[in-house]
């Protein structure tokens, strides 16, 4: 080790548990209120439906179930987090979705591999991204009209596409089984394992770096601490997974962690990696922060915009081949109706700035599992669907509502 950093290392200051909380309400009060709200709704909304559902709601089928429904909301909002950290829109990408699902479709009934044929549909997300981005960024059309016009034209090719039958049909076991399968017991008990194993260790890595930069560093109490709080909720998960949820265990059994939840942790891990430990995350920020003081630094602005839209497109490419999955096929409405809607919303509710520039991958888990929740908890009470609309649309609202008075606050603060 060098002499300067063994001075940093010896300089860096430890910061207690008492510090470490009196900072957080120091960054509440400036308006930077990360994931607070949506994790707090969310404990409050399961806490207010299992009060009023009881079993009902919290039996462990219907936590699987929320899981599934979640799911491929949860992938578009995360590809959405791309494209609203820039300070866009993208209105296509529900139709986007649902396109690439029919393609797929199309692709393996004609007998193709099925690894394939998802390679096929996460091209067409591509290439409609890479429309999207070339029409914003090169021509300077709006997001907002170019991708509503992408919603219309994209909603009539998937018409084409499912015909007079009105669906395609998805038959290959493998693609199913993604939405309609679970791990084995043993598999998802090593999955927890590893899930808490490396959050504890990316946790002490960040610690180390710290400390070695000779910056305020929390102590080991502290890491101790979030990493057993999360390894409560990965454990408690997985336990009321391993519970045996069929109705009638001599048809079928329904045991164990659905294959989905790997799919979306892994895809939430790379995605995170990406916009936190590569250049291209910084210049993402960098854009949507401040454009023009983006591009004075020598950040090609039109490149970092064509490949947030083709990410957030290629991702709804996967969120639409969940939907077809769950259902067993694709029709005219996979992907629409209210697939965009809330997508949108988990990933404003979840903590992503619609002003850009502020935002992260796990905002769109943690939205969707708000919507999800409510939808489900309402159904449950057999309120009608315009009902659960009106509570939807008022929880996005007060979404927006708080990233406003948040950035206010942190503008009056200095912190942007």
């Amino acid at each position: 080790m060098s002499t300067t950093t063994e001075n940093k290392a010896r300089t860096s200051e430890h910061q207690s548990l008492g510090t470490v909380m009196h900072d957080y309400r120091s960054k509440l009060r400036g308006g930077d209120v990360g994931a607070l709200p949506a994790l707090a709704g969310a404990l409050v909304l399961v806490i207010v439906f299992a009060v009023m559902s009881g079993s009902k709601f919290t039996n462990a089928f219907n936590f699987s179930n929320l899981i599934l429904q979640g799911s491929a909301i949860s992938v578009f909002a995360m590809g959405l987090v791309f494209v609203l950290l820039l300070g866009e829109i993208d209105l296509s990408a529900g139709y986007t979705g649902g396109v690439a699902a029919a393609v797929v479709g199309k692709v393996m009934i004609h007998g193709t591999n099925w690894v394939l044929a998802l390679i096929v549909g996460l091209l067409v997300g591509a290439l409609v991204g890479l429309a999207n981005g070339l029409l914003v960024s090169k021509l300077g059309v709006p997001s907002f009209v170019v991708t509503l016009a992408g919603f219309l034209a994209l909603q009539g090719v998937l018409l084409l596409l499912t015909g007079a039958g009105g669906t395609v049909p998805y038959r290959d076991s493998h693609v199913l089984a993604i939405m309609n399968k679970n791990m084995a017991l043993w598999l998802g008990w090593t999955f927890a394992l590893v899930t808490i194993a490396g959050f504890s260790a990316l946790g002490f890595s960040r610690r180390r770096q710290r400390e070695r930069a000779g910056l305020p560093t929390p102590t080991l109490l502290v890491w101790l601490l979030k990493s057993l709080a999360f390894a409560a909720v990965v454990v408690a998960a997985t336990v009321y997974l391993s519970k045996e949820r069929s109705r009638n265990v001599f048809i079928a059994s329904l045991k164990g962690v659905p294959i989905v939840v790997v799919i979306v942790a892994v895809l939430a891990v790379v995605l995170t990696f990406l916009l936190t430990r590569t250049s291209w995350g910084r210049h993402v920020y960098a854009v949507g922060g401040n454009t023009e003081a983006a591009r004075r630094a020598g950040i090609n602005v039109d490149r970092v915009k064509i490949s947030c839209f083709m990410m957030c497109s290629t991702l709804a490419a996967i969120g639409g081949v969940l939907l077809a999955s769950r259902t067993n096929s694709v029709n005219p409405q996979t992907g629409g109706s209210d697939t965009l809607l809330f997508a949108v919303g988990a990933a404003v509710i979840g903590g992503t700035s619609l002003f850009g520039g502020r935002g992260r991958v796990v905002d769109g888990i943690l939205g969707a599992i708000v919507i999800t929740v409510i939808v489900n908890g309402m159904t449950l009470q057999g309120q009608p669907q315009g009902r659960v609309y009106m509570i939807t649309g008022l929880v996005l609202l007060l979404a927006a509502s708080v990233d406003a008075v948040s950035r206010r606050r942190a503008a009056a603060s200095g912190r942007v």
